[in-house]
């Protein structure tokens, strides 16, 4: 690379840095983050892109699936690195394990907030991926690096204790290997995928409970295991372009819901309004906590079913009952004084009322105290009911999940 592209690419990772901390998300609250970023050159890792495309805020894949399929593997979005990293806080001279490896980009920054003591493993199930970021991390400097191919979900035991593991996969279930391996009150920061959706949560150990008070929305790449597929899906239309996702411990069958959304569509409005562009990822929080049947709703753009427009057409929070079928939607209203569009919230109701009913009473919770967040508990799966605190209780094979906004 000549002196002027070397200085082109500094400059594209400060802009980087720069854009990161101008969304005013907080994802660089840590400083020395922002200068780990500044220092890892993110264009190394995923050479078979352009410059701009490198520094741009958004992912690179790396290794693409099956055509109509999710990558297998990729360099993840910058702004949420960083967001990841601020969460999971590594110290000078701790020990961070990190679950998928791969470009190894991740994994050089960890070893610039932990150096000059501290030690960085990374794993990978794929042989070929963890080649590409030994490649990567000796070229950059950053050999030091352990890097390790196998089942992220069984750890590195031979490293542990960790005072940090991140998780840079979507996992469904916690293995406790990753509990076993951290130190008492060290962190697992993990985009947990539950009731539909994802977060990034960030987890303190506490003897064998993980205990959590701090999340944000993201998604990742699904980690793949025997206790990793946990969701499941069933179609509502013939074409197969309107789908519900839940999870294995929910009671819900899709062939309840034949012909549900052929009959007239009511909405029942909220009277909570929301700003343009404004978050209601808590509200997904909230029907985690109180709403067992809880779910999400995709709906394609080849659908052709009369169906009311949900908020967002990917992943909209859905309420089932029986034989019936609830989902978020908007409306837009009168805009405020300064020219920002305003939208009111509803609940599109197919067949009974009745889950309707309850995701506006959901939507009406959330609306009451927007900023609240729950604590958000994982326990062994053989922890016996009375002994959980009280909260919305997700099974899982490997760990209960207890969400509890007292």
């Amino acid at each position: 690379m000549t002196t002027i592209e070397q200085q082109d690419a500094a400059e594209l990772r400060a802009r980087m840095v720069a854009g990161i901390d101008e969304l005013g998300l907080g994802y660089l609250r840590l400083a020395r983050v922002g200068e780990a970023m500044l220092t890892v050159e993110r264009h190394r890792f995923v050479p078979h892109v352009s410059l701009a495309d490198a520094y741009a805020d958004r992912a690179v894949t790396t290794k693409p699936g099956q055509p109509g399929q999710q990558p297998q593997s990729c360099a993840s979005q910058p702004s949420i690195v960083a967001m990841m990293l601020d969460q999971l806080d590594p110290k000078p001279g701790g020990r961070i394990l990190e679950i998928g490896a791969g470009t190894g980009y991740n994994a050089a920054l960890l070893a610039e907030l932990v150096k000059p003591a501290g030690h960085v493993v990374t794993i990978d199930v794929t042989p070929e991926v963890t080649a590409g970021a030994r490649a990567a991390l000796d070229a950059t400097g950053y050999d030091r690096v352990h890097v390790v191919t196998g089942d992220g979900a069984e750890g590195v035991p031979e490293s542990a204790p960790y005072d940090g593991i991140i998780v840079t996969v979507g996992p469904w279930d916690l293995p406790p290997a990753w509990t076993a391996q951290l130190v008492e009150g060290g962190r697992l920061v993990v985009p947990l995928k539950f009731r539909g959706n994802s977060r990034g949560i960030v987890f303190v150990k506490d003897g064998q409970i993980l205990r959590a008070t701090s999340s944000r929305l993201c998604g990742f790449i699904p980690m793949t295991g025997p206790k990793q597929d946990g969701e499941r899906r069933g179609q509502l239309d013939t074409e197969g372009e309107i789908t519900l996702t839940w999870d294995l411990d929910q009671q819900i069958d899709t062939a309840e819901l034949a012909g549900v959304l052929d009959r007239p569509a009511g909405v029942i409005w909220t009277g909570t309004v929301m700003r343009y562009a404004s978050p209601f990822d808590g509200l997904w929080l909230r029907l985690a906590a109180d709403e067992p049947r809880a779910c999400r709703l995709t709906v394609g753009n080849g659908a052709t079913a009369v169906i009311e427009a949900p908020v967002i057409p990917a992943r909209t929070p859905a309420v089932v009952g029986t034989g019936s079928l609830a989902y978020l939607v908007q409306r837009e209203i009168a805009a405020d004084v300064d020219g920002t569009r305003r939208f009111e919230l509803g609940a599109a109701a197919y067949g009974s009322t009745d889950p309707a009913e309850r995701l506006r009473t959901h939507i009406q919770a959330w609306d009451a105290d927007r900023d609240a967040h729950p604590t958000i508990y994982a326990y062994p799966a053989d922890t016996p009911t009375e002994d959980l605190p009280c909260g919305g209780l997700i099974d899982k094979p490997s760990n209960r999940l207890v969400i509890s906004y007292s």
